[in-house]
């Protein structure tokens, strides 16, 4: 979260930390809308050197995006779309319900997930890997 809106707060500090904290396979996709940070040349060049593939989107099609509209979705709900004071303040919020909610206690209510948190969920996968 940052006071700007420029290609290297989504392409190298976002992209990056999600490579370091996954750790996916080489080859992984990251996938993305049509936004426009994603088709510049700084998201294509740090995914190429992360070994990760993009799939983009098509126009349209939310089904596309669906696990991250899903998400967004979720985090507008659980923790309410509103107006904090101050930037940080929100960058706090946002960061404690991934964090400490969403990742190690939220349950994925769902039988195809186990009913696991998604921290357990990526442990399951690495240990079947």
């Amino acid at each position: 979260m940052a006071d700007h809106h420029r290609a290297d707060l989504v392409v190298v500090d976002a992209l990056h930390m999600a490579h370091a904290r996954g750790r996916p396979e080489p080859g992984c996709i990251a996938h993305s809308d049509r936004g426009s940070d994603y088709p510049s040349a700084q998201f294509r060049t740090a995914a190429a050197e992360l070994d990760m593939r993009v799939s983009t989107g098509r126009t349209g099609s939310c089904d596309d995006n669906a696990a991250a509209e899903s998400f967004w979705a979720v985090l507008k709900a659980e923790t309410g779309t509103r107006t904090w004071p101050d930037r940080a303040t929100a960058r706090a919020a946002v960061f404690s319900y991934i964090e400490t909610f969403y990742n190690r206690r939220r349950l994925r209510k769902h039988p195809n997930w186990g009913y696991l948190t998604p921290q357990e969920t990526r442990q399951r996968h690495a240990l079947a890997a």
